[in-house]
């Protein structure tokens, strides 16, 4: 007989989630708000560290050098604002904590590549997120052409503006000529 907790935690589980391991190379699609503005933020690292693979709580930690900075970003794997997790490439290590990678920097850094079926790892599908980003996708595609359309309204009204600025000065440009004669 399942547990209440176990119940509770498989409702909230996602289906399918990719094989994430130390020491992979990947890319975490996470949605962001901003006012009340949604995009989505590819962070892309190595992986340090996955604990709790099984559970509700699963988390990876993800590290990659920006500007010459170490940034560490950690992702709850079943969070609704993560949504893929794709493998790029697979590395062989020996532990599951790669903590030693923070002291290391350029090529003492890099990992032994292993072959690995990309197709097979990453095989996680969830239509509710694709149905997200595709939502995020769209309405960020209105949001530019209802922009494009204002600004093309703005400049033919500055195009009016500027024949009738034309028009005017070619009525004057005769009286002037006239005078000076």
């Amino acid at each position: 007989m399942e547990s209440v907790i176990a119940k509770v935690e498989s409702k909230y589980k996602k289906k399918a989630v990719a094989d994430v391991r130390p020491g992979d190379s990947v890319k975490v699609s996470q949605k962001v708000k901003e006012g009340s503005k949604e995009r989505i933020q590819v962070f892309e690292g190595v992986v340090i560290r996955v604990s709790r693979k099984n559970s509700l709580t699963a988390s990876l930690t993800v590290r990659r050098i920006a500007s010459g900075v170490g940034v560490e970003k950690t992702f709850l794997m079943h969070a609704p604002s993560v949504l893929k997790v794709e493998v790029i490439k697979r590395s062989k290590v020996r532990r599951n904590y790669l903590s030693y990678l923070r002291e290391r920097s350029g090529k003492k850094a890099r990992l032994s590549g292993v072959e690995f079926d990309r197709d097979a790892v990453n095989v996680a599908e969830d239509e509710a997120a694709e149905a997200e980003e595709e939502k995020l996708k769209e309405a960020a595609e209105k949001a530019h052409e209802e922009k494009e359309s204002k600004e093309a309204v703005k400049q033919a009204k500055e195009e009016a503006k500027a024949q009738e600025a034309l028009a005017k000065h070619d009525e004057k440009a005769p009286e002037a000529e006239s005078e000076e004669k």
